[in-house]
């Protein structure tokens, strides 16, 4: 046999080993695309069974105010659509002044979707919430951190809230005899070593810090101040914020700085030198008639207003009318306490 009639035997067999190959190819791809497919079917169905307040469906909330005061509670709303009853859902909250999402409280869905928190919020920062595993129960489960397997991705939104600090203190006056310092004491809450606490005064249109310190480890303050002169001062504490709470501030009360100086006392039935009879009355040779003056004797306090002038006997200051020695237990002529 000729060499070519070979050639035109073996080319149909050939052929046919070359459409067996390509066959093969074909039925791969289209096998492959069956399979994709399926797996896109699949995806499709798990995506559609995935619970309300999924990846894909973020949970909606409603905050009361994004402004607290230290020691109210924060109240947060929201509805899983559609409903989910016993969802378990988790209040966070992420502080400004540290990375990571911590538990504010847990609570579950009820059966119209709806859900409602009410927490207190010790810090500044953000809240979320988010739905967590099933199989916890709301006193075993545990704060959901970023990225963790217990989070099973529905959340809400980050929202922000600032917690302003608190004062707690007992708002008192407090009375200085011949430069004694004056005490103010109290607590900054939430209770943190090292905050910066001021006492301070209404001075000339302003406000002046009169002494200042830091808190102790439960957020205690010991303020000393020690009064330049006479008088009455209202004054208040404040703080002026940080990383963890906004500022805040609190009446302390009144501090009264007392003066030694000696009086007498005298019946003013007759006409006073002011042309007004206080029924607390005391005489002054220079102070403004109307002038109000805080005097203490044997314990006893009295306010009083200059009505009249005198006295006119050396080295006494003050004529106290019989209202005010009888109010004091005064009698005769000795040293009293005075605001001005």
């Amino acid at each position: 046999m000729r060499p070519s009639q070979v050639l035109r035997r073996s080319r149909p067999v050939q052929l046919g080993v070359g459409a067996f190959m390509l066959a093969i190819p074909a039925s791969a791809v289209a096998l492959t695309a069956h399979q994709a497919d399926a797996q896109s079917a699949n995806s499709d169905a798990q995506n559609a069974a995935l619970p309300a307040g999924g990846a894909q469906s973020p949970i909606p909330i409603r905050l009361s105010t994004r402004r607290l005061t230290f020691g109210r509670n924060l109240t947060v709303r929201g509805r899983v659509s559609p409903a989910a009853p016993a969802q378990l859902l988790q209040l966070q909250l992420d502080p400004a002044s540290s990375a990571g999402w911590r538990s504010l409280s847990t609570t579950r869905v009820g059966r119209d979707g709806s859900f409602r928190f009410v927490s207190p919020v010790r810090k500044s920062g953000l809240v979320r919430v988010v739905r967590i595993a099933d199989t916890l129960s709301p006193r075993t489960a545990p704060s959901v951190r970023t990225g963790t397997a217990a989070s099973l991705g529905a959340s809400s939104a980050a929202e922000r809230v600032t917690v302003a600090a608190r004062f707690s203190m007992r708002t008192r006056s407090v009375d200085v005899f011949g430069g004694q310092r004056a005490d103010v004491r109290g607590t900054l809450l939430p209770g943190v070593a090292g905050r910066r606490v001021r006492l301070i005064a209404r001075r000339g249109g302003g406000w002046q810090t009169l002494a200042s310190a830091r808190t102790g480890p439960r957020g205690g303050f010991d303020l000393h101040y020690t009064p330049a002169s006479t008088g009455q001062t209202w004054v208040r504490v404040g703080f002026s914020g940080d990383r963890l709470n906004t500022g805040s501030w609190a009446h302390a009360g009144q501090v009264t700085a007392f003066r030694s100086s000696v009086a007498s006392w005298y019946s003013d039935g007759g006409a006073t030198a002011c042309g007004f009879h206080a029924g607390l009355g005391v005489a002054n040779k220079s102070l403004p008639c109307g002038t109000k003056v805080t005097f203490r004797y044997g314990g006893r306090t009295v306010t009083a207003v200059v009505d009249d002038r005198g006295p006119f006997v050396g080295g006494r200051e003050w004529d106290l009318n019989q209202n005010v020695a009888g109010a004091l237990g005064f009698g005769g002529v000795g040293t009293v306490w005075s605001s001005v």
